[in-house]
């Protein structure tokens, strides 16, 4: 094994792919011609000796790990047989992901894209590359749920011709069985995940298809909002106006069939896309708020915080240890200390402008802390009722936000009297000998500290930052939709939530009449601690 942990047997083999490459981008950047047929053929050509060499150097590799392997069995048995050896293998070389491999993917995505200027767009090269940019976009469709029945139809025909494209490579044996069988691997790979959206949107009844379908338009619309340097508020907020008609459609949470007899299927999946919405054009309505120079350093850290976390959630999510969410808990603490009666100063006692962006980024922070440690780690029996409170707090906090408006400490009494209520319910846990220690936290009736306290944290940190980013939300002044009194949000651009979508952003909560969910909430913590 060499330095660089290739294999000496394929050093030559990565050399020569350089090379090629190189070839390859000298023969891109010459626009002076047409490109010549035969030079793109001779290229393709040395690649496939290339990629025999590899598979020959691998398959010997792999025979002789295989023998060594029978002689190891054969030593530590007593008197015991052998087994048996690896047939040769056939896969193709860009299956695994070396250094090597790497660079004959980057070589190959080229010449699929010179086989294509050249005219030879219904060969199984040429098909390298659409097929990677297609399984890129199905992906990112499973990503955001955000799609049509009609916008997967492009996609089923388009993987049928390929199909047939490949059958008929093999028939005429144009190219090497090991490229075919490539390439109808990555096709069944796009299929597969094609089957997957399908079926996800085959849960959904009929009855509820223009619901969805709205939802996935306005979606796309905030997108495009979101896009701009300086997003139309006026067009945004038209957008929650018909949002809100939607939501406002629920009974009880639900959406109901004609005749409001039955409760058609695909709920949670309308839900989400819903409440993504709602979320998604608060974000923007958000971003155009600026933030003072005093207070960019912290905006910087709570932006970089949030990014990070959401990588974590659509991509680690469950192969994440909660060891991995402490530095961002502690650095989420730390600027939380920050604050001097609930609002961010300077140096001098002021309070700059930026405070709601900053708010918005503590909370989104902690929710997001909140659904990795959910998915995580598990919250026991003791602990649910309490953490089924603040769920209900925080939903109520939601349905509260979507219809704007300023809010007072009055306001938020009821809710601020709930988290006070559930947070006294928190003890210190008592040693061997009775006495109280330093650690506290929601206790089962036998003195232990159930699991999921990290989560319960998470929950009441996140109501807590909610509350108190209505408290700051400033009246929206009635001129504000004309484009050039926009506040520029150029320097907050990147915080625009990223079109995902994950199961826990999917809420389930119907219309909410404000007075009755507050009196509820005020009198509700008292009932976990009988």
């Amino acid at each position: 094994m060499s330095m660089s942990g290739i294999p000496h047997e394929e050093l030559p083999i990565l050399e020569a792919l350089i090379s090629i490459r190189n070839q390859l981008t000298a023969l891109k950047k010459d626009s002076g011609d047409y490109t010549n047929p035969h030079d793109v053929q001779l290229i393709y050509n040395a690649v496939i000796k290339q990629i025999t060499k590899l598979n020959a150097v691998r398959e010997e590799q792999q025979l002789s790990n295989a023998a060594q392997d029978v002689v190891d069995d054969t030593d530590a048995a007593d008197g015991g047989g052998g087994g048996g050896g690896h047939a040769g293998s056939s896969e193709f070389a860009l299956a695994k992901n070396t250094r090597v491999d790497t660079m004959l993917v980057d070589v190959f995505y080229m010449l699929s894209l010179f086989f294509l200027t050249i005219g030879r767009g219904r060969e199984c090269p040429a098909m390298f590359s659409q097929i990677g940019c297609m399984k890129q976009l199905l992906d990112h469709m499973d990503e955001s749920a955000v799609y049509t029945e009609a916008d997967l139809m492009p996609f089923v025909s388009r993987i049928q011709e390929l199909r047939e494209m490949i059958k008929n490579d093999e028939r005429q044996n144009k190219h090497p069985p090991q490229l075919t069988k490539l390439m109808s691997h990555k096709l069944e790979a796009c299929q597969r995940v094609v089957n997957k959206l399908q079926h996800a949107l085959s849960v959904i009844s009929v009855e509820l298809l223009p619901i969805h379908q709205k939802l996935v338009q306005i979606r796309r619309q905030l997108n495009a909002a979101s896009a701009r340097p300086k997003p139309p508020k006026g067009e945004v907020k038209q957008l929650q106006e018909e949002l809100r008609k939607i939501d406002g459609k629920r009974v009880d949470g639900k959406f109901l069939g004609p005749g409001g007899s039955s409760v058609p299927e695909g709920q949670e999946m309308l839900a989400g896309l819903l409440e993504s919405c709602f979320e998604l054009s608060n974000d923007i309505l958000v971003r155009n708020s600026t933030v003072s120079p005093t207070l960019q350093p912290i905006y910087d850290r709570l932006l970089e915080t949030k990014h990070q976390l959401e990588h974590l959630e659509q991509r680690h999510r469950w192969s994440l240890r909660e060891t991995d969410l402490w530095t961002y808990h502690v650095t989420l603490k730390e600027i939380d200390r920050m604050r001097v009666d609930g609002k961010f100063v300077d140096s001098e006692g002021r309070q700059p402008e930026g405070q709601l962006l900053l708010l918005y980024l503590l909370r989104r922070s902690y929710g997001l802390i909140n659904k990795l440690l959910s998915s995580s780690e598990p919250l026991s029996e003791e602990l649910m009722p309490i953490s089924d409170k603040l769920s209900t707090i925080s939903k109520c906090l939601r349905e509260v936000s979507k219809y704007g408006g300023t809010f007072s400490l009055r306001d938020m009494y009821p809710y601020r009297l709930a988290l006070h209520q559930i947070s006294s319910m928190r003890k210190p846990v008592m040693d061997k000998d009775g006495q109280p220690t330093q650690v506290v936290g929601w206790l089962a009736p036998d003195g232990t500290m159930p699991e999921g306290q990290s989560i319960l944290q998470a929950q009441y940190e996140e109501v807590e930052q909610t509350i108190d980013e209505l408290l700051n939300r400033e009246e929206d002044e009635g001129d504000e939709d004309d484009e050039d009194e926009t506040l520029d949000g150029s320097a907050q651009s990147d915080t625009i939530e990223r079109d995902t979508l994950s199961d826990s952003d999917r809420v389930m909560s119907g219309p909410i009449v404000e007075s009755q969910s507050m009196h509820s909430l005020a009198s509700g913590p008292s009932e976990l601690a009988s």
